[in-house]
């Protein structure tokens, strides 16, 4: 598809400088700016690659000539021309992809990763759509007649994550306008080998309207644009528009395989090369072009005279020491779960939770949410089986200050969310220069005991673990979990995973220490618990989560039937984690056991048993978790793949010599 009709004002005319001049300027200043940048990358100035537009120039300044201060954008890795048109940050982009700390996100998100106001990207193809459209709901809960713009390419229509935000989109009535560079090629693959049935089909199927422009009358584009945008500010409904255009260069830096008479044909019919071709020494074009380039000199000027960002802060964990008295209320864990969530609702005015199935009356799987639609309507949503597309939401109603709580069925199913934990949650505030917050929480039920089976009893905490940026809870009885949701309502930034073991929620969260222990805490947001024992300890005991329950049962044993001590610790937060805590007890002991439901390899105890060793040396150590299999739904065959109280003992005995 080669164009014939293509538009190109007539610089004599003080009408079109008028009308055009604007549009021109911006287009011009972006391909400028990249062709310079292709440069900079040859001459060893810039790190990793650079994703150039040139050839969609116009697409940037024909969506942003109709967007208000309000409106929200969010872009891909070619976004450096929506940047520039959005913001007119040249210099700040320029010294942001040579890593400087002057850049926009002082160097550390680079040519991909940009912010700046309303303005995000990232270089997730199709992870990007379900955060703008959490923004659009923003926008909408926020009553601020502003909308989302998500910028996507024809590649990203192969993404499962890209439909189910569109069913989202539809069914919410949420101000999203999509944009498709349709450039007909997903990095070197062309789009007729990967793309099946129509492209504005997709989107209408799910009752969304469409439109379609293409780069080549860009003064029909600019004009289209502007009726999508009106278009979606009037409904608060998400549009689809399809721009057609061409990227001249290649996908990244020089790894260009399409052939030449594939690519030529459409350098001659770009609406810039004809222009300057066509005007070649114009005195209107030849100023705006000199004060274009007389800019980007300063601007390299600047960048390579600032200093390198700083690197980015790591998350560490407290070191804390101090143990004090633990009290609080006995309730049930459900209960305490479900008053939890009523306080984080009560407390903070822009939090709302999203999931399966969690209004009334049904209020969840395991009832967690039971009653609260009732109490507060609207801001406990049902929503469809999109785990992905949530978690996302959740990430773009946390870039738009609301408090998103996404409760994912099982935690089985958090593989499917992964992507928005590990590539925007835990990226989002470092990449962007640390200038962003995310409060997004995350809550799912884990582990088995209760004959789901394979795909619905597994403990899969510690795939989201080692996420700098991330925090991850583990619930266990010896701390009231309503505890958990009133602390983090005074506490904005760190995007949390909370993992609640399924057994717990029949038992008691109890402040009551069996006979001879006392209940103590760490002086931590989300402590270490402990149950210190009045005599000298012989053992010194982790265990993880539900497993709480079955180590206070294996203790009483031990103790009862063996005379053996053990010093019980409980961690609530498990990322970050520092085991500083145990030292005490080793020096005492000599002896660690680590207790957790899921797999051992790679897991939470390897990383317990890691930094104990690397601490005081030599120790007798040894873990229990689950057996390396599936978990099978037959209750006595679950129960052997599961640690239980008799495997504890055991293992304790084993320890001491049998």
């Amino acid at each position: 598809m080669h164009p014939k009709d293509i538009f190109v004002p007539d610089l004599d005319s003080p009408d079109d400088q008028h009308a055009y001049g604007h549009i021109l300027g911006q287009a011009l200043t972006i391909r400028l700016t990249e062709q310079r940048l292709l440069d900079l990358f040859s001459e060893g100035k810039l790190f990793g690659t650079v994703h150039t537009c040139i050839g969609q120039d116009f697409i940037g300044p024909a969506v942003a000539a109709h967007l208000r201060e309000n409106d929200t954008v969010f872009s891909n890795h070619r976004c450096h021309g929506h940047f520039i048109a959005y913001c007119d940050q040249v210099e700040g982009l320029l010294a942001e992809i040579m890593g400087r700390v002057t850049g926009v996100c002082r160097g550390l998100g680079g040519s991909q990763h940009l912010h700046y106001r309303r303005f995000f990207s990232n270089g997730i193809q199709g992870g990007i759509v379900p955060v703008a459209a959490g923004l659009a709901m923003g926008h909408k809960l926020d009553g601020d007649d502003g909308i989302a713009v998500v910028f996507i390419g024809d590649g990203t229509l192969g993404q499962g994550v890209l439909y189910e935000t569109l069913n989202l989109a539809s069914k919410w009535d949420l101000p999203l306008l999509i944009v498709l560079e349709n450039n007909l090629y997903a990095q070197s693959t062309y789009q007729g080998q990967t793309l099946a049935g129509g492209i504005e089909d997709r989107f209408a199927a799910f009752g969304i309207e469409t439109a379609r422009s293409s780069t080549w009358r860009w003064n029909d584009l600019l004009e289209a644009v502007g009726e999508s945008v009106a278009r979606v500010r009037a409904t608060s409904r998400p549009l689809f528009h399809r721009i057609d255009t061409f990227r001249l260069m290649a996908h990244s830096k020089g790894d260009d395989n399409r052939p030449a008479e594939t690519v030529v044909p459409f350098a001659q019919s770009d609406p810039i090369n004809i222009l300057l071709q066509r005007y070649k020494g114009h005195p209107w074009l030849d100023r705006l072009l000199d004060g274009i380039q007389e800019r980007l000199d300063r601007a390299i000027a600047a960048a390579e005279a600032a200093d390198f960002g700083p690197p980015p802060r790591c998350t560490v964990a407290a070191s804390a020491s101090i143990w004090k008295p633990l009290d609080f209320k006995k309730d049930r864990c459900l209960a305490a779960v479900r008053s939890g969530l009523d306080v984080f609702l009560h407390e903070l005015p822009k939090a709302l939770i999203v999931g399966e199935d969690i209004e009334s009356p049904y209020g969840g799987a395991f009832k967690a949410t039971a009653g609260l639609s009732d109490r507060f309507p609207g801001r406990v949503l049902n929503a469809p089986i999109s785990e992905a597309a949530l978690a996302g939401l959740g990430n773009g109603l946390a870039l738009a200050g609301h408090r998103p709580i996404v409760e994912i069925m099982f935690g089985d199913f958090l593989t499917l969310a992964a992507d928005q934990w590990v590539n925007h949650a835990a990226k989002f505030a470092g990449m962007y220069g640390e200038r962003v917050k995310v409060p997004l929480t995350i809550r799912s039920p884990m582990g088995g005991r209760r004959g789901y089976g394979p795909t619905h009893s597994q403990s899969l905490e510690r795939l989201f673990l080692s996420q700098p940026g991330t925090r991850v809870l583990a619930l266990h009885h010896r701390f009231n979990p309503e505890d958990i949701y009133r602390r983090l309502t005074l506490e904005d930034a760190t995007p949390t995973l909370i993992v609640e073991n399924k057994t717990l929620y029949g038992t008691f969260a109890n402040p009551t220490p069996p006979p001879g222990y006392l209940l103590q805490a760490t002086d931590e947001q989300f402590p270490w618990v402990r149950l210190k024992p009045g005599g000298k300890p012989d053992l010194t005991l982790v265990a993880v989560g539900g497993m709480s329950i079955e180590a206070e049962q294996a203790v009483q044993i031990l103790f009862g039937m063996h005379e053996i001590v053990v010093d019980i610790f409980l961690p609530l937060q498990i990322y970050p984690l520092d085991t500083a805590c145990l030292r005490e007890s080793l020096a005492q002991t000599g002896r660690l056991l680590v207790v957790e439901e899921g797999q051992g390899f790679a897991s939470i105890g390897s990383e317990i048993l890691a930094q104990a060793t690397e601490a005081l040396g030599c120790l007798a150590v040894g873990r229990i978790c689950a057996e390396p299999s599936i978990i099978p739904s037959a209750r006595p065959l679950e129960g052997k793949c599961l640690p239980d109280t008799a495997r504890i003992v055991s293992k304790v005995l084993e320890m001491f010599g049998g």
